[in-house]
């Protein structure tokens, strides 16, 4: 019987190594737990968890041994840690290994979105260059102000990468950083009065949900643009989605949405948002981190020697 259960859509390859390491039991989603039977969910110490369907409080009852959930990924706001406290059971994240993808993805999808990138390679694409000439001019992004809310690991690699493209570098984190000679700020809303770009770095889960308010795109104004590569909670998307169709901003860049992957249709109607497909982290190369990551993990919880990343 096994002490290690896999839950969530893992590739054939992370499954292949899990099984090698742990002969697991394999699950889709924390709702399968309650069909198993009880010797399996008693036997059952440590779980490695993928995905964003909730692991709550309930669910952990069923594994009345449960010590560890490994998470894959560095957000972990699917999982209910204040439950798992309760309980005693740790829980630990993939963080670091992701932060250059997703960095890189970040300032990709502001250029494509102050450059028009994707509408100019449809116009080249399309025959629209040779039939009716040059695409229209877009918006220089170099030598801006850029915002970044939430100054963690990700977002300084981020503000790390704006300032190669000459931009006076804003933030808001709940205390100030040492940081070269960032400018802080103590509230969103006058973070996002001073730039012209916003970028959304903070963790999921509900004390960030709808930070970024009506208020906040409403300071930001008819010039500023969003990129947002957290979670789709971060954001008032409705508030969101009302500043896009009146052009109350000029635009948005979004790897991460409410309810995704069922996009609000809303978004498709609309030539000033870029979207993506929530694939920051999606590289050969960093996938393939994060899973030895969460392995390493599991492998040093069953040995009973410290966790390499936990997050309770």
């Amino acid at each position: 019987m096994s002490a290690t259960i896999v839950i969530g859509p893992y590739s054939e390859t992370d499954l292949a190594a899990l099984n090698d390491a742990f002969a697991p039991t394999f699950l889709a989603s924390p709702a399968d737990l309650a069909g198993l039977d009880a010797a399996t969910r008693e036997g059952a110490t440590a779980v490695a968890f993928k995905g964003h369907n909730a692991f709550d409080g309930d669910a952990m009852d069923l594994l009345p041994n449960l010590g560890l959930i490994a998470n894959f990924g560095v957000g972990y706001d699917a999982i209910d840690v204040k439950a798992a406290d309760a309980r005693g059971i740790k829980v630990t994240n993939t963080p670091d290994v992701l932060n250059d993808d997703v960095a890189d993805l970040a300032v990709a999808l502001l250029l494509m979105r102050g450059r028009e990138m994707e509408h100019a390679t449809n116009w080249a694409r399309s025959g629209q260059w040779k039939e009716k000439g040059e695409y229209r001019l877009n918006r220089k992004v170099s030598g801006g102000k850029a915002g970044i809310i939430g100054l963690g690991r990700i977002g300084r690699e981020i503000a790390n990468r704006l300032v190669a493209f000459k931009m006076d570098i804003h933030y808001f984190a709940r205390s100030e950083k040492e940081t070269p000679g960032w400018t802080y700020h103590a509230d969103p809303v006058s973070l996002a009065k001073e730039v012209d770009y916003l970028i959304v770095a903070l963790v999921g889960g509900p004390d960030t949900a709808n930070f970024v308010s009506a208020e906040v795109l409403d300071a930001l104004g008819p010039r500023g643009i969003i990129v947002n590569i957290s979670r789709g909670s971060t954001i008032d998307e409705e508030a969101l989605l009302d500043a896009l169709e009146q052009d109350k901003i000029y635009g948005a860049a979004l790897d991460v949405y409410l309810n995704e992957p069922d996009i609000n249709p809303r978004f498709y109607a609309l030539d000033n948002v870029v979207l993506q497909p929530h694939q920051g982290s999606g590289t050969v190369e960093t996938r393939a981190a994060m899973a030895k990551l969460q392995r390493d993990n599991l492998v040093a919880y069953h040995a009973k020697e410290p966790l390499l990343t936990p997050v309770n």
